[in-house]
């Protein structure tokens, strides 16, 4: 008997048994929420030849940017490769087998494909979008949704989803206004949806709308914290709006409670960790023993090398906690990573391994080879993924850098482009004031 999901797309393998467990551990994944896993396991244990359940798997360690799960990813490819398959499903899993073997920009556009003829394939959409988040795609972020949604109509089962993706589409090409207003309308529809909340956060924070941005978050905050593997994240935009104020109390209070209170070695998680410890790093604040604890989770990923952005957060504990060994290991892995033919191998040599150089340069007070290193950097970092607010760090780093080095003609260009940007921002007129100074001395 065929099996149909609930937008009427075929689910070869699958019975009446497993597809409850499926379509739960799909809408977890579209809201960042429960056990997805667990979930996608139990159809499988119910349908161990369900084609798409396998895949689903795959993508939620493939994604996960932990060099452990790539290979739970491999195995996942491997089961589903040789099963009973629709053209739209073995589309899935080509894309899958391209993401498991780090072949991120070819996933993409396997999916991208697939999505052209099943604009209504909510998972292709889902694991694309978050392709193009790693790979730092800020078109294909819009793109990709804006070329389904035609298919797409409200009261359709993940349609909160689309929105909230659209929104974070549009908050990374720069077009706010509509980006929040699809958030909004996102979280109206499903108020758990924290992808569509940090969509909405990042527009706050690229318009350094600070205090707006900490209503919104502490609004409805058990909506978007409840079972939510994106919380710690989403707890991190919310430090980001008090470090704008220079409310130092309370972002060490988010960093001691949500943040990494309870010592996370998940890598998404410690990335948050990092880049908040270090904003505070470049503004003086002394942090106390928080270093240590980071780096101790950071050092058993040092030689990963396995995605670039992972890499340089892991450089800022070991420079924070002042350990040598772990960051010539992470360096050194890096150095392996630039021969591979993967895509991490580009991401590193492009970006993470010279970020990673100007972080422990910083860390030894050399502060002119970190601008050195950085300045050329800066407008081509979304080669190595993530988001302009997480990128920011680079540019917060050299901006510090110039700064201590006394490179006054650059410290007060970068001043007066970041107010310029950024003109709410109490940390652009502190940065201003402080080039000005340079400038007089």
């Amino acid at each position: 008997m065929a099996v149909f999901d609930q937008l009427g797309l075929g689910l070869t393998g699958a019975g009446e048994a497993s597809l409850p467990h499926y379509s739960r551990a799909l809408r977890q994944l579209q809201c960042f929420i429960g056990d997805p896993v667990g979930s996608v396991d139990a159809a499988l244990a119910e349908d161990p030849g369900f084609v798409m359940a396998h895949v689903l798997k795959g993508y939620l360690y493939g994604l996960s940017t932990e060099r452990e799960a790539m290979a739970v990813a491999r195995a996942c490819h491997d089961a589903a490769l040789p099963l009973a398959a629709t053209e739209r499903e073995r589309a899935h899993v080509a894309a899958l087998g391209h993401l498991a073997n780090g072949r991120w920009h070819e996933a993409g556009r396997v999916l991208a494909g697939l999505t052209a003829e099943e604009p209504r394939d909510a998972l292709a959409l889902q694991a694309g979008h978050q392709i193009d988040f790693f790979t730092g795609n800020a078109p294909m972020l819009r793109d990709r949704l804006a070329k389904a949604m035609p298919s797409w109509s409200p009261g359709m089962p993940g349609y909160h989803a689309m929105l909230g993706m659209q929104a974070f589409g549009h908050e990374e090409m720069g077009e706010y206004a509509i980006a929040e207003a699809l958030g909004r309308s996102s979280i109206e529809i499903e108020p758990r949806d924290g992808w569509a909340q940090h969509a909405v956060a990042h527009v706050m924070e690229m318009q350094s709308r600070q205090r707006d941005g900490i209503w919104w978050m502490r609004g409805n905050a058990e909506a978007w914290t409840r079972e939510s593997f994106l919380q710690v994240h989403n707890w991190w935009h919310l430090a980001l709006f008090h470090y704008d104020l220079g409310d130092v109390d309370e972002v060490l209070a988010l960093y001691d409670g949500p943040i990494y209170g309870a010592g996370s070695s998940l890598a998404l998680n410690m990335v948050d960790a990092s880049a908040i410890l270090w904003r505070l790093h470049l503004g003086g604040v002394d942090v106390g023993d928080r270093w240590a604890a980071l780096a101790e989770s950071w050092t058993p990923k040092a030689r990963s090398g396995n995605y670039a952005f992972n890499d340089i957060h892991a450089m800022m504990a070991f420079v924070g906690a002042e350990l040598e060994a772990p960051a010539r290991a992470l360096l050194e892995a890096q150095r392996e990573a630039m021969l591979g033919s993967d895509d991490n191998a580009a991401f590193t040599r492009d970006v993470g391994h010279p970020v990673a150089l100007a972080i422990k340069a910083f860390g030894e007070g050399n502060y002119s080879e970190a601008v050195r290193l950085l300045a050329p950097i800066r407008k081509i970092a979304p080669r190595f993924g993530a988001s302009h607010a997480q990128r920011d760090v680079i540019d917060l780093t050299l901006i510090e850098a110039a700064l201590r080095a006394d490179q006054k003609k650059l410290a007060t260009e970068l001043a007066a482009e970041r107010a310029l940007a950024r003109p709410a921002s109490p940390l652009s007129a502190l940065f201003s004031r402080r080039a000005a100074g340079l400038s007089a001395d």
